[in-house]
């Protein structure tokens, strides 16, 4: 399932944004998780409007490239979607027993 970009990219800074300068992490936060325009991060930041968006774009490819590499974000969706089906098996009342035990110790 594609997510939206928005989503996709709040999610890369909660994984990955430690991984950021300071200043990255700020704009980043700011644009993604408090929706601000690129006006409004410039007054804050005291970056120009070009400034704020050249900070983002490089920002989002150092969070994209992490990604690339680690694949922590992959891996989270992976296991909740794996997570979803062992529930809905077992709500079902269908799941064997000795199969979910073995998709719980992959997943751990």
């Amino acid at each position: 399932m594609e997510m939206d970009k928005n989503v996709s990219m709040s999610l890369l800074i909660d994984f990955y944004g430690e991984m950021l300068s300071d200043k990255q992490r700020e704009a980043v936060e700011l644009y993604y998780n408090e929706d601000l325009s690129l006006g409004e991060i410039s007054d804050i930041t005291g970056l120009t409007r070009p400034g704020v968006r050249d900070r983002l774009v490089k920002s989002e490819a150092i969070l994209k490239n992490l990604e690339d590499k680690l694949g922590l974000l992959r891996r989270f969706e992976e296991m909740k979607e794996e997570i979803s089906d062992i529930a809905d098996q077992l709500e079902s009342g269908k799941a064997d027993p000795k199969d979910i035990i073995e998709r719980l110790k992959k997943l751990s």
